[in-house]
């Protein structure tokens, strides 16, 4: 049984690039000074020219060599041979960047100042009231 192999769409390859860097067509259009059309015409292209490949890998970060061996099963075992703990427990180590007390003393200020204005706001209705019923 022959196994076929798979042809090298070097255009996948610098769309699927581009995605795994979060990047749109747009950006990098902009980038290579083209048009979003050209990028998606790039993108369905078996083969490209080597002075244009080596201009795409640059602003996508990557080598000329990289986007011609990129492979998604590489990434894939990549990530799978590097993620050793799958029980989760990094969820509970959970490290925020700012100081949580401090956030929470400022919500509560903030909860406050609305608290205080909330009153405020209903003594004056209060107030607006009780001159009616004087009035009448």
């Amino acid at each position: 049984m022959e196994t076929a192999e798979k042809p090298n769409h070097i255009g996948r390859k610098i769309g699927r690039i581009r995605e795994l860097r979060g990047m749109k067509q747009e950006t990098l259009a902009e980038e290579l000074g083209i048009s979003q059309q050209a990028i998606s015409k790039i993108e369905q292209s078996e083969k490209i020219e080597e002075e244009k490949l080596e201009k795409i890998a640059k602003v996508l970060g990557v080598t000329k060599e990289g986007i011609e061996n990129f492979s998604d099963e590489a990434i894939f075992n990549i990530i799978g041979n590097t993620v050793t703990n799958h029980d989760n427990s990094s969820l509970l180590c959970f490290q925020p960047n700012f100081n949580p007390i401090e956030k929470l003393v400022q919500v509560y200020e903030e909860n406050k100042k609305l608290y205080e204005r909330l009153l405020k706001v209903e003594q004056e209705k209060i107030a607006y009231l009780e001159k009616l019923m004087k009035e009448k």
